[in-house]
């Protein structure tokens, strides 16, 4: 089973050296891809410079544009599963084939890696869980489905979630949004507890005001999510 991460990366050269060094240490079955999202701090620089393997986009798509390219790169290269994983140091490398694992036995079209299953590790600041537990609740409302932390940026998919995504993905703040439209479609989304670590560098894109447009953009995007099915 061929098994890709996609790692998308905006301004993350300070991290994306460690990023792709957990990978190697810790799921050694998987392949890796940096979706370079046109930074402007060298991030491609520092990709060539240590021989990573990386797309390297010519404009910048945004978040939701890096991944879709990194699905369509999945697609087109023969992988059986994705998974999305955070260039910033967050994610922890070790919970991959777990999750793999976890996407087989179920027969899921996506797992999702929750900080608040188990409830350990960084859990985020305080305005953004009531954020997260909002979304939780509007998904729950409009699907029936209990998802604890739909904007996890660490989600597994199968193979026919990939060819969904690289035909058809979300461009700003897609994790919430991506997740109803499949399962509107009837795909099975299961969640697997992991723990995730504070940002090593940088800062998070959903920060002051834009945390107020991310509320309702995200909300009038899951609604018109549902209306379309």
């Amino acid at each position: 089973m061929k098994k890709l991460v996609i790692i998308p990366a905006y301004n993350e050269s300070a991290s994306i050296v460690r990023a792709v060094d957990d990978i190697r240490r810790n799921a050694p079955g998987f392949d890796y891809v940096v979706i370079n999202d046109c930074s402007t701090d060298g991030t491609a620089d520092v990709c060539l410079q240590n021989g990573l393997n990386y797309v390297d986009l010519p404009v910048n798509l945004g978040i939701g544009g890096a991944v879709q390219t990194g699905y369509l790169y999945g697609c087109r290269n023969g992988y059986d599963l994705a998974v999305q994983f955070d260039g910033d140091g967050q994610h922890d490398a070790s919970y991959l084939e777990r999750m793999a694992q976890e996407l087989i036995r179920t027969e899921s079209g996506m797992v999702i890696g929750s900080r608040f299953i188990e409830r350990e590790g960084f859990q985020s600041s305080g305005l953004r869980r009531i954020g997260i537990r909002y979304f939780s609740l509007l998904i729950r409302l409009l699907t029936g489905k209990r998802v604890t932390d739909p904007t996890s940026g660490m989600r597994m998919v199968s193979r026919d979630v990939m060819e969904i995504y690289a035909d058809s993905y979300p461009k700003d703040y897609p994790e919430p949004e991506s997740v109803v439209a499949i399962l509107r479609m009837g795909k099975k989304v299961t969640e697997l507890p992991v723990v995730m670590r504070e940002r090593e560098e940088g800062q998070s894109s959903i920060a002051g005001l834009r945390s107020v447009y991310y509320m309702i953009k995200v909300t009038l995007a899951i609604l018109m999510e549902r209306l379309r099915r």
